[in-house]
């Protein structure tokens, strides 16, 4: 670690492969919650599919403390809240689930005949007279393409087995390919999903910890933007991996939440004394 950075006081954590896979919780993900509860933090996702309040019971299904949802942002609302601020009063089109809609909706208006905007996240919706729509707003209107996240891939579990579904980067890369259009990314590792938590917990950039288990998004977004880090090894980057070769190195790296938590009583004391 370096002394040239102010020692961290909040936190930004990662879900997916940090707290749960699929709909099971890892063995120290409600001892984590509990730790963290008392301490400035907000939870940070890519997936665009579940807006918070359902993120909130789906943890609590699992038996895991339900989180505040106003301490949960996704990258379809960070999407919706950027979208609304690049042009008030937006025009959509946009490519995902249900959920990444319903956010788009809050902000913006929803019109595949001349949409500003053609927003693709994950979940199931992309057909061929979707792509179609897109490609046409793309080309003959001038839409901006937007993606919630480029996750090429991200990780489900189906009848107790662990599979791989398409995700953000995946499925927004037919539109970029018959537009020639490289589309603006909003989630992780890109800066925007960080800076509106950032923004939310109120505390400067270099004072906030990004927990989570991708070294590719999670860590070399945050390191990119001056943020502490944290690399818990219970998602796709398991313990013994190699690191991989080009990506800056986290402040601590930890094979799980309980280790992680160990080394930063520390950091961030309980509050409650």
């Amino acid at each position: 670690m370096t002394n040239a950075r102010p020692t961290p006081r909040a936190i930004l954590i990662d879900m997916d492969g940090v707290l749960y896979h699929g709909d099971q919780p890892l063995p120290d993900a409600g001892a984590f919650l509990e730790w963290v509860a008392n301490r400035p933090h907000v939870f940070v996702t890519n997936n665009p599919i579940r807006r918070p309040p359902d993120i909130a019971d789906r943890l609590a299904r699992m038996g895991l403390r339900r989180p505040d949802p106003s301490r949960i942002l996704t990258s379809a609302q960070a999407t919706a809240r950027w979208l609304a601020r690049s042009r008030p009063g937006f025009r959509f089109f946009a490519v995902g689930a249900p959920g990444l809609h319903a956010e788009l909706r809050e902000t913006g208006h929803e019109d595949p005949a001349a949409a500003d905007f053609v927003v693709v996240g994950e979940g199931p919706g992309l057909d061929y007279e979707q792509l179609t729509i897109g490609i046409n707003l793309i080309l003959e209107r001038g839409a901006r393409l937007v993606a919630t996240n480029p996750d090429v891939t991200v990780d489900a579990v189906r009848d107790g087995r662990r599979l791989a579904l398409p995700g953000g980067g995946a499925l927004v890369a037919p539109f970029a390919a018959a537009t020639g259009v490289t589309p603006t990314i909003i989630g992780k590792p890109e800066p925007l999903l960080y800076e509106m938590a950032i923004e939310r917990l109120g505390y400067p950039v270099r004072a906030c910890l990004m927990i989570g288990d991708r070294p590719d998004t999670d860590i070399a977004g945050a390191e990119r933007i001056g943020m502490w880090t944290a690399l818990v090894r219970t998602g796709r980057f398991p313990p013994g991996a190699a690191w991989p070769g080009g990506l800056p190195t986290p402040d601590w790296d930890v094979p799980n939440l309980t280790a992680l938590m160990a080394v930063l009583e520390s950091v961030f004391p309980d509050p409650t004394g």
